[in-house]
């Protein structure tokens, strides 16, 4: 049985992905469960990040995004029982490498993928605004709830245009987003925004080109609302006085979204499992539509993770067992 992992020799070095055999899996412990995966999505591996937080080994397993069946549990696994249908993240600190046909699981990392035929009561409330990767188009809407409106704006992987008020294509640049976003709302701002990254500086002193199609922060700061929150995924944000004086003014905050806390703090796991069930019954119900390309099989892993991790793939690529 092999498993797919990075390597990297030394810092700075060029990543390689290799098949690695592995030994036979030992027995469940207490709170493992057995899986069985039948696909995995591959995601792009951050290594500064992996550096950080003291978490970078010679060969670090890829793949963290699988679903499969339970073949096995533990003594003390509550939730799951051979035959269940699962899915689930691996964090970043796991050993196994969602790229195997067999792995083990800690049950907390997991949730079931059951089938549902009605939708629960919805509530309407705030507006949004979802900024995606460069290329992309901003998202402002109205949506049910806070969770459901950022994960149904999360990228071309999901879709849920029945909540969505207004697309804004800026992969073209002749869109203004404060402006748009002001006259969608009535003057009154967006109360939450979501980015995928933010331009810190002028046009002209970003030295990479894709920057470009990113929203400025003084344009973020421009459409909020008040009380609006601001939702960043940039780990390297600076505000000047002026920003931070702008931001009192309306009340507003500003947080910053690492998605790997969740599945790496047990003070957040409650809250992680919750959210992963929400989306599983959302999927379930097609209020989430997944729009994924055809699959890949196993042994196309190895060079589609190399295209992966030079960014050159903008859509979830999974892999099929």
């Amino acid at each position: 049985m092999k498993a797919l992992y990075a390597q990297q020799n030394s810092p700075g070095e060029e990543i390689t992905f290799v098949f690695q055999e592995r030994e036979n899996l030992p027995a469940c412990r207490a709170h493992d469960v057995k899986v069985q995966v039948r696909a995995c999505a591959l995601s792009w591996l951050d290594t500064k990040l992996l550096s950080e937080i003291q978490l970078k080994k010679e060969l670090v397993p890829v793949g963290r995004e699988i679903s499969g069946v339970v073949l096995e549990v533990g003594s003390k696994v509550t939730f799951f029982q051979p035959d269940d249908e699962v899915v689930g993240i691996l964090p970043l600190d796991s050993e196994e490498s969602g790229v195997c046909e067999v792995i083990l699981v800690h049950e907390h990392y997991l949730a079931i993928w059951y089938h549902c035929n009605s939708a629960g009561p919805t509530q309407r409330g705030q507006s949004h605004l979802h900024c995606p990767q460069p290329g992309g188009q901003a998202v402002p809407g109205e949506a049910q709830t806070c969770w459901g409106s950022l994960a149904a704006f999360g990228g071309a992987s999901c879709c849920c245009p029945a909540l969505a008020a207004r697309v804004m294509d800026v992969s073209h640049g002749k869109i203004d987003v404060a402006e748009s976003c002001l006259e969608e709302t009535g003057g009154l701002g967006v109360d939450v925004v979501l980015d995928a990254g933010v331009r810190l500086y002028s046009a002209e002193d970003e030295a990479a080109s894709k920057c470009q199609l990113l929203p400025h922060k003084h344009d973020i700061i421009t459409l909020l609302g008040v009380g609006g929150r601001w939702i960043t995924t940039e780990r390297n944000l600076q505000l000047d006085p002026p920003d931070s004086h702008s931001l009192f003014l309306k009340g507003a905050t500003v947080s910053f979204l690492n998605d790997e806390v969740w599945n790496l703090s047990s003070v957040q796991q409650g809250k992680y499992l919750a959210i992963l069930e929400d989306i599983m019954e959302k999927l379930s119900n097609g209020i989430f539509r997944p729009q994924l390309d055809e699959p890949i099989p196993l042994y196309e892993a190895k060079v589609t993770m190399e295209i992966v991790q030079k960014n050159q793939a903008r859509k979830r690529q999974v892999i099929q067992f």
